[in-house]
């Protein structure tokens, strides 16, 4: 319950820009006391920050779906083209819900042959167009802000498969806070498709680097390979240098018309 509402919390901050503590304790009908804990929470996890009175969001980041599909959409599209370039046939892949990672399956061989694990509405409406691509739906309940299935099934149904490889999204990337999610159903999904893979593959545009939202579905050492669209600050790079990351940045120059 406590998780819950911190997430509820975090979505009505975000999405109202700020909030009196007053304003909270009425929405979320609790005590000064707890909602001060609960804003302590979110201040660690860099999403927030106190003002007098209240709090203030650090950055808009959780807008809605469609919102965010156009936001650096030319650097999505370049990231998702090289991911596409690690599927070979015969791969079991696991394609994450998000902005970048729906338009993978866009830039592979139409005569590909491999099995496709997912919760995205946009990759299985992508993969319509295979005609040797198995496709296994995951979550049974939809999800319309994210434009993704979950639901209290997913576990078991992953937990049977060993995925090759899994092309990852997150809502913010950090060192400290490794790869984050604010949603409690999609946070499940995450952490189990990307423990289960041979080979991680995060997908993240320069964007994401240096945020963290509420819970951590997979540490940044998890990762095997870094596609982003933009060289990374120095940190990151000794980081994924000292960990044995592979890192691939997706130039313009690699974007057909």
């Amino acid at each position: 319950m406590k998780l819950l509402r911190i997430q509820e919390m975090e979505a009505y901050i975000l999405k109202n820009g700020s909030a009196s503590l007053d304003e909270l304790c009425e929405e979320f009908n609790v005590s000064k006391n707890t909602i001060r804990r609960d804003i302590n929470k979110l201040v660690e996890n860099g999403v927030i920050r106190k003002v007098y009175g209240g709090v203030t969001a650090v950055e808009k980041s959780l807008v809605s779906f469609e919102n965010r599909k156009v936001r650096n959409q030319a650097e999505k599209t370049r990231i998702a083209r090289e991911a596409a370039n690690f599927i070979k046939d015969d791969d079991l892949i696991f394609i994450d819900s998000g902005t970048t990672t729906k338009s993978i399956l866009s830039a592979l061989d139409p005569n590909i042959s491999i099995t496709v694990l997912t919760n995205s509405l946009d990759v299985i409406n992508a993969a319509t167009g295979f005609e040797r691509l198995h496709l296994i739906v995951i979550g049974n309940s939809y999800k319309h802000k994210t434009r993704s299935f979950v639901g209290i099934d997913e576990a078991a149904i992953l937990q049977k498969y060993n995925i090759h490889k899994a092309f990852m999204s997150a809502t913010g990337v950090s060192i400290a806070h490794g790869l984050t999610n604010a949603d409690q159903l999609e946070y499940e999904i995450k952490k189990i498709a990307a423990e289960k893979a041979r080979e991680v593959f995060l997908l993240a545009d320069q964007s994401k680097f240096g945020k963290s939202t509420l819970m951590t579905y997979a540490p940044f050492n998890r990762i095997d390979h870094l596609i982003t669209s933009a060289p990374l600050d120095k940190e990151y790079e000794a980081y994924c240098q000292d960990h044995h990351i592979e890192v691939v940045v997706a130039a313009e120059h690699h974007v057909a018309n």
